[in-house]
């Protein structure tokens, strides 16, 4: 049976994100020991709340290393929410500027709307070969969020071959949201590298299939 772990490290919505993937039929564990979360078949990295915050809570529970030595290994990681921010290079958040865990080159922002939060359903337009959207091409999924990454840029080539083989190799993918007065990256594939803005346990059956996607990249 495909393994999941679910890290937890005091920023998400865990037990949403646990219910949903258990439904899916996977052995799914929420913690926060190193061990199992690299050798499980899959980590989600949950994110809520502050951009800085939530790096500090990864930083005191080692994940960063964990992420890390997992991509290096080829081993599928999916951030969700601030879990998706915290891969970029840097956010912004209330003037407090925080480094990511750049493994993508972008950088998150407020987002230029009228009204922030964004809170519930939008339209994600999947990119071209997408396999997390793949069966949900153009759904609406459910949000939650103030800040986004407006652009994705790829790591340049010294830098993404230091986070692993496979990643470097891999052609970045991303899928955009419209919000306000511009674009936001709402879900992002490199590798063994996936993340979303939306919340996929949130987000009906067309985040059910989502998730079915990434566990199916395991078992290929």
């Amino acid at each position: 049976m495909t393994s999941i772990v679910v890290f937890d490290y005091g920023f998400g919505n865990v037990r949403s994100m646990v219910r949903a993937l258990a439904n899916l039929g996977v052995d799914v564990s929420l913690t926060a020991n190193p061990v199992q979360a690299m050798e499980a078949d899959g980590l989600v990295v949950p994110g809520v709340g502050a951009f800085a915050a939530c790096m500090r809570g990864l930083h005191a529970a080692g994940g960063d290393d964990i992420v890390h030595r997992r991509l290096r290994d080829n081993r599928p990681v999916l951030g969700v929410c601030v879990g998706e921010q915290i891969m970029f290079a840097a956010g912004n958040e209330h003037g407090e500027h925080a480094e990511g865990l750049h493994l993508i080159d972008g950088e998150v922002v407020r987002l230029d709307a009228d009204v922030v939060p964004h809170m519930g359903w939008n339209t994600v337009e999947a990119a071209p070969g997408s396999v997390l959207m793949r069966g949900v091409e153009n759904e609406r999924f459910y949000f939650v969020h103030s800040y986004a990454a407006t652009h994705a840029d790829p790591l340049p080539e010294s830098e993404a071959a230091n986070v692993g083989h496979a990643f470097a190799q891999a052609d970045q993918c991303v899928s955009y949201c419209e919000y306000g007065r511009g674009p936001f990256v709402a879900a992002y594939e490199r590798g063994p590298l996936s993340a979303t803005q939306f919340h996929p346990e949130k987000s009906g059956e067309a985040g059910a299939q989502l998730l079915r996607n990434w566990i199916g990249t395991m078992r290929a």
